[in-house]
């Protein structure tokens, strides 16, 4: 591949721009440390876990109990470039938002080659629809919807948002609030990068998957988040797509979270005193 320039960067500079396991070389250690974390809140949650919604093994929710019905309901979608992760690995910030009397849902879908970002996108609606219309019998108000995503979730997120819900018989608002984390906005760059070999990008998924293509239809409040200790690439990918929700009417906030680099994120969500933790309290209407 040649040394062209993208988004002012040489092909040599992509991989720690725009590959986190590059940037963050100490990722198998804090994911570990993220992994344990989950693994008590697995254990010790009122949850019902492994609930379907849809066809696929991988097509399941855990639903982690609000300490007092008829709160918010955050949808969570994890990250791992859309070919690794899973819920189980990534519930360990839970109780923060569970005390405070919201439902969390982990969403959990199949994961590329096996699939492709277009199904995944598919996948991740059919979640958020399922909630919409279950959530009610495990205590959760659906009028009070919200999502959130990292990484390829924060991608799913802004996803969700541009969808046309009521093509699928549902409310247009039935998303009330979103909190976009370190997300993968721009499709072409995943094809200049090693990531590609097991993403199997192509010029057409991109395009459709695209959120610089595909404006929020859904005009609720959004954060779009990033950590301070991510790369400039990131950082700017991010800031671009706060630029292009902001022009298309969505009342957004960009916010970029101290300290953070990729991995360490979700766990600021564990620290009641971080930015982006009260930014999450705050849009969801929970007691500090």
């Amino acid at each position: 591949m040649s040394d062209n320039l993208y988004k002012g960067f040489r092909q040599d500079e992509m991989e720690y721009q725009y590959n986190p396991r590059v940037s963050v070389p100490e990722f198998p250690e804090l994911a570990k440390i993220r992994s344990a974390q989950a693994r008590k809140v697995r254990e010790s949650a009122k949850s019902w876990l492994n609930v379907p919604y849809g066809s696929s093994p991988r097509e399941m929710l855990d639903i982690y109990a609000a300490e007092k019905p008829g709160g918010p309901v955050l949808v969570y979608i994890h990250g791992g470039y859309w070919r690794s992760g899973s819920k189980e690995d990534n519930c360990n910030f839970v109780p923060t938002f569970t005390k405070r009397g919201a439902t969390v849902v982990l969403v959990e879908y199949d994961l590329c080659p096996q699939v492709t970002v277009t199904d995944i996108a598919r996948q991740t609606r059919a979640s958020v629809a399922w909630v919409y219309k279950n959530i009610i019998r495990y205590s959760g108000d659906p009028s009070k919807l919200f999502i959130s995503g990292h990484s390829a979730g924060g991608h799913l997120t802004a996803m969700a948002l541009a969808h046309d819900w009521q093509k699928d018989g549902l409310p247009s608002d039935l998303v009330k609030g979103a909190v976009a984390t370190s997300g993968v906005y721009n499709l072409d760059m995943v094809m200049k990068i090693s990531v590609q070999e097991q993403v199997s990008m192509t010029p057409e998924i991109a395009k459709l998957n695209n959120p610089f293509l595909n404006p929020p239809r859904v005009k609720c409040p959004l954060v779009v988040a990033v950590g301070g200790d991510e790369p400039k690439g990131w950082q700017q990918m991010s800031k671009d797509y706060f630029e292009f929700c902001k022009q298309n009417g969505m009342q957004v906030e960009y916010l970029i979270e101290p300290g953070a680099n990729h991995y360490t994120m979700s766990e600021h969500l564990l620290d009641d005193s971080r930015p982006l933790t009260q930014a999450m309290i705050r849009q969801m209407g929970l007691t500090v």
